[in-house]
């Protein structure tokens, strides 16, 4: 029972902290894709909260979707493709740079189109992929 999926997401990958996605925001480079847009950055964080994973967010705005039931279908789409393509970030958080052992990697997925059509999971995986490859860590 204690063994974890390696696709797993789990509670505590997910960011939540007021103060650590203000900071993303301020001082993340962002990587803009055809629908998706990844901020990212590495914070400095808690003595305690240090972990292997990175922390995620996904957010989609009232103004590109209006409809939360459509909102709430992409978040579902985006958490779903990054659960499967998230082996990439691990990857490169295995190999951290000198002085960067107490940074956390946080990252956030934001949908940013507009159009009618919605986009499959299929899409949303190769959109992931090709965002996080060119996610550069500072």
């Amino acid at each position: 029972m204690n063994n974890v999926h390696v696709h797993s997401l789990r509670k505590h990958e997910i960011l939540r902290k007021k103060l650590l996605i203000s900071l993303l925001f301020r001082s993340g480079k962002s990587v803009k894709g055809d629908f998706l847009k990844i901020v990212s950055a590495s914070l400095q964080c808690e003595k305690n909260a240090v972990q292997a994973f990175p922390v995620i967010l996904f957010a989609v705005s009232k103004k590109t979707i209006p409809s939360a039931v459509q909102r709430n279908r992409a978040k579902r789409m985006m958490r779903e493709a990054y659960r499967l393509e998230k082996t990439l970030v691990e990857r490169k958080v295995e190999n951290p740079q000198e002085g960067a052992a107490d940074e956390l990697l946080c990252i956030a997925f934001l949908y940013t189109s507009r159009k009618k059509s919605f986009p499959d999971l299929e899409a949303f995986r190769v959109e992931i992929r090709g965002l996080m490859q060119n996610m550069r860590l500072s």
